[in-house]
């Protein structure tokens, strides 16, 4: 790099030299979809010497930075300030010596910055509750969150969702924080180990293996799977353990449900049209009514949640949610039900069916 090149773009941007300047050739973003650079620090990428790659650069750059960020593109003495939703038709005559100046995001924007706060939280200056903090302890409160989370995404709020997230996120790198602590791994481990596994399973996208459609994709990350058990020496073990048996016992059943036979699918265990999981949801339906006590009720009962799971799988839609959704239905209209009553000064438990049956509908057409 010349770096007599990058004095002279801080003279021409007039910037002092500083401590916190990442220095990177813009060739090396051709293939990136996001900055390989923390938000937090001012980045100068040289070289950028056609709009083509200038353009591309934009693309990478608003995967973080928001559009109304101003860049500066510098040329000898030419200097030419645009936001990155300009920079795509700008006008400006790109060299082979013309330079690209990134300033950086404010304190806060860089994943480096939330993984300082939380080690500062574990520190001895830090907070007392977060000292006092451990795996177990943290379980139930990274339960809550996914589940937040979740509710979160059924709402379709954003705002939620990005609160939500980063709720999330808190309870990963607080977790690594504590291992790391420990001795046990870091968060770069945790980072380069589920990096290294998106590659490793992803070979039709980072290899050359040929995979025909979604289908296929799934019946290789299974065959992937069973190669890392026996790469990983566990032969004796996998004698003991099945396909099923990496699917968590603490998944909602309805997601557990779906997983189990998503796996089972994968490796040909499947009903091969749907015609057959319809004759058994209506087989299912028919032992319900033969069922002779409440045991039998129960198991026939939990047949049919499975054989529906299953019938939600074939249709693509995924369980848990379906449920979800339809928990938050009811309970919309159940509201609309009581606020009814509540207009009348009565509630629900002093009117009958009828009336209830009534403002349920009345709630179900506002719904259309």
């Amino acid at each position: 790099m010349d770096f007599s090149l990058v004095t002279s773009t801080l003279d021409t941007l007039r910037i002092p030299p500083t401590s916190r300047l990442v220095l990177l050739e813009a060739r090396t973003l051709a293939d990136a979809h996001v900055p390989p650079f923390p938000s937090e620090f001012p980045a100068l990428l040289t070289g950028v010497d056609a709009p083509e790659l200038a353009a591309h650069i934009r693309e990478v750059l608003l995967a973080v930075y928001p559009r109304e960020h101003e860049v500066s593109l510098v040329e000898g003495n030419r200097l030419k300030v645009e936001s990155l939703a300009d920079l795509q038709s700008s006008t400006f005559g790109f060299q082979p010596s013309t330079t690209l100046y990134v300033p950086a995001l404010t304190e806060g924007t860089a994943f480096e910055s939330f993984a300082e706060i939380v080690a500062h939280l574990r520190a001895p200056d830090g907070c007392p509750w977060d000292r006092e903090q451990t795996h177990a302890s943290l379980r139930t409160h990274l339960l809550e969150e996914s589940y937040e989370a979740l509710e979160a995404i059924d709402s379709g709020d954003f705002a939620s969702m990005r609160e939500e997230f980063g709720d999330l996120l808190l309870q990963i790198v607080l977790h690594a924080q504590i291992a790391g602590e420990a001795g046990h791994f870091t968060m770069t481990d945790v980072v380069k180990g589920i990096h290294d596994k998106i590659v490793r399973r992803h070979p039709h996208v980072f290899g050359d293996v040929k995979l025909d459609g979604v289908d296929g994709v799934l019946a290789n990350w299974e065959r992937l799977k069973e190669k890392e058990r026996s790469d990983k020496g566990e032969e004796k073990k996998k004698k003991k353990e099945g396909l099923l048996d990496g699917v968590p016992l603490s998944l909602p059943a309805l997601t557990q449900a779906q997983e189990y036979q998503d796996r089972a699918a994968r490796v040909g265990f499947d009903w091969p049209e749907i015609e057959g999981v319809l004759d058994k949801v209506r087989e299912e339906i028919e032992e319900i009514k033969q069922a002779e006590n409440q045991e039998q009720v129960a198991a026939e009962l939990g047949d049919l949640f499975f054989v529906l799971v299953n019938l939600a799988r074939w249709r693509k839609v995924d369980a848990e949610s379906a449920l979800r959704e339809t928990n938050l239905k009811f309970k919309k209209r159940f509201g609309y039900v009581e606020q009814g009553a509540k207009k009348e000064g009565r509630s629900p438990s002093d009117m009958t069916l009828e009336e209830m049956d009534a403002l349920w509908n009345e709630a179900k057409g506002m719904d259309a």
